[in-house]
C-alpha cells in the first residue's frame, strides 16, 4: 500500500505503506501486524490505543501525534524521527529503536520492556513513572532527560550522554560507567543532600 487511508479500528495485516503522509488522521484502535512504513509522515494524527506487533519503520517521521495506550511488541524503527509525541502508558516490549531522533517523547507512566536505543537523540525525554526493564541506551545522547518516580531494573546506560534532570533517585537498577558516574556526582550529591567542600 502506497498512501491510502487509515481508519479507525482496522486490522492491518502484511500491509506495506511507502511515502505517504498522514495528516491529522483518527484512527485509534488499530491493529498493524507485520507491517512496514517506509518514508512515512505522521503529522497531528490520533493513533491512541493503536497495536503495532512484528512491525517495521524505516525514515518515518511522526510530529504531534497521539500515542497513548499503544502497544508495541517486537518492532524495530530505524532512522525515525518522533517529535513532540505523546506516548505516555504505553507498552514497548522487544523494541529496537535505531539511529533516530525523539524530541520531546513523553513517556510518562510507560512499560518499556526489552528495548534497545541505538545512537539516537533524545532531548527533553519523559519517562516519569515509567518502568523500564531491560532497556539500554547506547550511543545515545540524553539532554533534559526526566527520571521522576520512574523504576528502572537492569536498565543500561553506559554509552550514553547523560543530561538528566530529574529523578536521579529512581536510577537504581540502572548500570553506569565510572566516566558518567564522575559526571553525575554533583547532581548525585545534590540529590542525598551531601555538601561537598574543599
Amino acid at each position: 500500500m502506497t498512501g491510502g487511508e487509515l481508519r479507525p479500528d482496522e486490522q492491518y495485516d502484511g500491509e506495506r505503506f511507502a511515502d505517504a503522509v498522514f495528516d491529522e488522521v483518527a484512527a485509534g484502535n488499530c491493529l498493524f501486524l507485520d507491517c512496514s512504513f517506509v518514508n512515512v509522515s505522521f503529522r497531528e494524527c490520533r493513533l491512541r490505543k493503536c497495536r503495532f506487533t512484528d512491525t517495521t519503520m524505516r525514515e518515518v517521521r511522526i510530529v504531534a501525534t497521539d500515542l497513548a495506550e499503544t502497544a508495541w511488541q517486537d518492532v524495530t524503527l530505524t532512522g525515525c524521527a518522533l517529535a513532540g509525541v505523546q506516548a505516555y502508558s504505553a507498552e514497548w516490549r522487544r523494541v529496537a529503536c535505531r539511529d533516530g531522533k525523539l524530541d520531546s517523547v513523553n513517556f510518562r507512566g510507560a512499560t518499556l520492556a526489552d528495548v534497545r536505543f541505538e545512537n539516537c537523540l533524545q532531548p527533553d525525554a519523559d519517562f516519569s513513572g515509567a518502568t523500564l526493564h531491560r532497556v539500554s541506551f547506547s550511543g545515545c545522547t540524553l539532554t533534559g532527560a526526566d527520571f521522576t518516580q520512574a523504576s528502572c531494573t537492569s536498565v543500561d546506560l553506559r554509552g550514553a550522554s547523560l543530561g538528566i534532570t530529574g529523578g536521579f533517585g529512581s536510577l537504581g537498577g540502572s548500570t553506569i560507567d565510572s566516566v558518567q558516574l564522575v559526571a553525575l556526582a554533583p547532581q548525585l550529591a545534590h540529590h542525598l543532600g551531601i555538601t561537598v567542600a574543599d
